[in-house]
């Protein structure tokens, strides 16, 4: 008799804990299909039962949906449903029109991306061109780049880092998941023979203000200062 009430208690425990992380897997489905935006691991955690570990929720979601129309990803830092890679050709017709970006646009872009926090003056000079102010504003109304702070030189320039938006859209978990120098070569994007000094910088996003970087501030106040450079019809 005691053996089998022992029995029957491991299984009411076993129910307990399968209930459980049902119940957390709802939880945290219904909260990734109702959020427009990436959510984090800790966020999901704050809904979920307590005696559910998250990492078991996402890992019950992703084989879930493995084979499904939707797949769990990991995109901006965060998990997201998108759709199926193999499906994707069926929502084109409905899909926005992919943002087409201008090739200076482009460039100023990957400057940012891979050298941030970095000022307009230093993106011209990596460029060797100047930049049109028109240029950042459609990568800032795009939401793929953002004003970090004023660097602490003459002029006080703005720097310019990059968004979970970004990420998110050029579907990246982390910053330096882009491509380094040998990636580059392999997809056909550097050709020929590099100079030796030739490198690709290893990006970092991190929000947090560097050494020589001061809070914005005023907004109002002229953005680049002595900073600003005669423009040029780059895009």
């Amino acid at each position: 008799m005691a053996w089998a009430e022992a029995e029957r208690g491991e299984d009411d425990e076993s129910w307990d804990e399968a209930e459980a992380l049902a119940r957390a897997c709802r939880i945290a489905e219904a909260l990734l299909f109702a959020s427009v935006q990436p959510l984090s691991a800790e966020e999901l955690a704050k809904s979920v039962p307590a005696n559910v570990p998250i990492e078991r929720v996402l890992e019950e979601l992703e084989q879930t949906y493995a084979m499904r129309g939707v797949t769990l990803k990991r995109v901006a830092g965060g998990f997201a449903f998108r759709t199926a890679p193999d499906l994707a050709y069926l929502l084109a017709p409905e899909a926005e029109p992919p943002r087409k970006l201008s090739r200076a646009a482009l460039e100023t872009l990957a400057i940012i991306a891979y050298h941030q926090p970095v000022t307009r003056a230093e993106i011209e000079e990596i460029r060797g061109v100047a930049t049109a102010k028109g240029t950042l504003d459609i990568l800032l109304e795009a939401g793929w780049v953002r004003l970090r702070g004023r660097r602490r030189s003459p002029g006080r320039p703005v720097t310019f880092g990059t968004t979970p938006g970004f990420l998110d859209h050029f579907g990246l978990d982390r910053i330096d998941d882009l491509p380094g120098l040998d990636e580059l070569k392999g997809a056909g994007f550097i050709e020929g023979r590099l100079s030796k000094d030739l490198s690709v910088p290893i990006p970092d996003d991190d929000p947090d203000l560097r050494a020589d970087e001061d809070p914005l501030g005023d907004l109002f106040s002229p953005l680049d200062g002595g900073d600003e450079a005669p423009h040029s019809a780059d895009e």
